[in-house]
């Protein structure tokens, strides 16, 4: 999943996206509103961590503005992020378009918590665990499992097995993987999506279950049964 963190306090945002980034979260960073619209103009995120008060455009233009004119593929949710802890000022911030509001300083555990159940909302979760055939992959716990057994994954294997659980059975290409699951810093123009998916497979191809399969000409898709 790809998340945008936008503050103007720099030393907070930058505190954020490494909290998020060790959790398998591909994370960009931007410091005002308006960078943050130019952004989410050409670059798809699933969730928005969004400050309220900026001086060059404040979360709530942002939020607005965003509403008003989704991007393509959808507007992502978004979590306002603010020091205002006054009633009318969450009420505020929820009907211009926000998905949830939490009040700073907060415990980055509950940043994330919160993260993840706006996260489940878009793929019909109600717990934090995902299941998918034999997979079970834990987001709270950060722990993955095939028939019971944990599977030993590198945080982007985790991020990547995360993301195909969400999207399973649909053929996903390996530009919609690089823009969901890699931040800024990615090479396009690397194989790298195509070696993690690789590594990953191997991962799960155990008992002669095939899990993930090649699209050719389109891309890969997670299985929702078992083929040998």
């Amino acid at each position: 999943m790809r998340i945008l963190v936008v503050d103007d306090e720099v030393d907070l945002a930058d505190a954020v996206a490494t909290g998020l980034r060790r959790e398998g979260y591909a994370v960009d960073v931007v410091n005002g509103g308006i960078e943050a619209l130019d952004r989410l103009s050409f670059q798809p995120y699933d969730l928005l961590c969004l400050d309220l008060t900026m001086p060059d455009m404040d979360g709530l233009e942002v939020c607005t503005r965003l509403r008003a004119n989704p991007p393509e593929g959808g507007a992502p949710r978004v979590l306002m992020l603010t020091a205002r802890d006054a009633v009318d000022e969450r009420i505020l911030g929820l009907d211009s378009g926000a998905d949830d509001y939490l009040v700073k300083p907060f415990a980055f555990g509950e940043l994330s918590a919160r993260i993840r159940v706006l996260l489940r909302r878009d793929v019909d979760q109600t717990s934090s665990v995902l299941s998918v055939g034999p997979l079970e992959l834990d987001t709270a716990r950060h722990e993955a499992t095939k028939h019971g057994e944990v599977l030993d994954l590198t945080p982007k294997e985790f991020a990547l097995l995360r993301y195909f659980m969400t999207h399973a059975g649909h053929v996903l290409s390996q530009e919609h993987l690089l823009e969901h699951v890699w931040d800024e810093n990615a090479d396009p123009f690397t194989n790298t999506v195509r070696v993690t998916v690789g590594t990953l497979r191997r991962k799960l191809h155990t008992n002669g279950d095939e899990l993930i399969e090649t699209v050719i000409g389109s891309g890969y898709r997670l299985l929702d049964r078992v083929e040998s």
